[in-house]
């Protein structure tokens, strides 16, 4: 029993020793490691602010900010900010740190992490070095890569804007999602904030796009920069519009077009490639056509393929236009090739001819998607050809 209890005592100095020993341990080694932690924050920080001498982190709780900022930070001596954010190109989570000096000047930029398959925005950030906001647009864009550089852009413009806020100015971090929404509320009230994009069947003049509101009271056109409201019988609600008439005009063909349904196993040669084909009264097409993308083409054992076409809705004239172009259905590797689900991409086709439907920017890193795709607008021509009676 004595011997246990000895054997007990000594355990209990054993540990009450190695207790101190860790605790001074602890207490000699921790400043160390913060020391080292911030000296490795700071390293990063410095790479954008080279001429910084301290960083502060900002409570972003306290700001309203743009969405994509995730961390900022105050140089201590009064020099500027750092700002990190995170966006996306053609892939997700591209993360940037941006310096910004106390007049509006970026000192740095760089890319800390990407899913983009171009190396050159590793590098990219160096162009906007002491670049204002007003100078970030002229900036060139990396060959191929559209959306990868105007994500990289708008990223760095975030940067300034936040650089503003945080020195106390007012700025509009409003979303494109966010300002597209308001102005349509504001051209349409009636709409009560439900819209939804028209495919639009019938060439409409000087007309970049046209919203339908979910309720049926009216329309709202956009021309260049201004959203003009128009109700269901076409009265024009925006003021100051230099073509009232054509907005009521363009409001009552979108109403009065009529569409028939093509019964497409007439065409042998199109059953194949075309899911459906309507035309309108006025004599222009909207064909539905299937592109071999990813999701026919590839497959292994990161990304299985799906087995699914690109389903693509092209809406063009009888002498081949396209008027408008929709992604009906993908099942694109998610974060890449799904890109072509987004009207940055699609849209690029409105517009085109056969001619020159191939003078598109590509989908980053998804060569077999942008192809598929390509395939399909190809199919949509040929289709058009074939019901119009040309060749095909």
């Amino acid at each position: 029993m004595k011997n246990s209890i000895k054997n007990l005592s000594v355990f209990v100095c054993i540990c009450t020793v190695m207790t101190l020993l860790l605790a001074l341990t602890n207490t000699v080694t921790a400043p160390i490691i913060l020391e080292n932690q911030n000296a490795s924050a700071n390293k990063a920080l410095l790479e954008v602010m080279p001429d910084g001498t301290g960083f502060e982190a900002v409570a972003l709780e306290d700001y309203t900010l743009p969405a994509t900022v995730t961390e900022a930070y105050r140089e201590t001596s009064g020099l500027g900010y750092v700002v990190k954010l995170a966006t996306a190109g053609y892939g997700p989570d591209m993360v940037i740190m941006c310096g910004v000096d106390s007049s509006g000047v970026v000192t740095g930029a760089v890319c800390l992490s990407s899913n983009e398959t171009l190396s050159k925005e590793k590098t990219y950030g160096e162009n906007f070095i002491n670049k204002d906001a007003a100078a970030i647009d002229a900036v060139d864009t990396i060959g191929g890569a559209t959306k990868t550089t105007a994500a990289y852009k708008n990223a760095v413009k975030d940067a300034l804007n936040t650089a503003i806020i945080l020195g106390g100015g007012s700025v509009d971090v409003r979303t494109e999602e966010q300002i597209l929404a308001d102005n349509l509320a504001a051209a349409l009230p009636q709409g009560e904030g439900e819209f939804e994009k028209t495919f639009l069947v019938e060439e409409l003049e000087n007309i970049d796009a046209v919203y339908y509101a979910e309720n049926e009271s009216g329309y709202v056109f956009v021309i260049g920069e201004q959203y003009v409201g128009a109700l269901a019988d076409g009265t024009v609600l925006t003021e100051d519009v230099e073509n009232a008439d054509a907005i009521t005009d363009a409001a009552a063909l979108i109403q009065s077009t009529v569409i028939e349904e093509i019964d497409i196993t007439a065409y042998p040669d199109l059953t194949k490639t075309v899911v459906s084909a309507k035309k309108t009264e006025t004599g222009n097409y909207i064909v539905e056509t299937k592109g071999a993308g990813y999701g026919i083409k590839g497959g292994n054992e990161y990304h299985p393929a799906s087995g699914e076409y690109i389903i693509v809705r092209v809406s063009m004239t009888a002498d081949g236009k396209i008027i408008d172009c929709l992604t009906v259905s993908e099942a694109e590797t998610d974060g890449l090739g799904d890109a072509c689900a987004s009207e940055s991409f699609y849209g690029q086709f409105v517009g085109k001819t056969e001619e020159n439907y191939t003078e598109i920017d590509a989908i980053s890193g998804a060569t077999m998607t942008t192809d598929g795709y390509k395939q399909a607008i190809e199919r949509a021509f040929a289709a058009v050809k074939t019901l119009s009676g040309g060749e095909a």
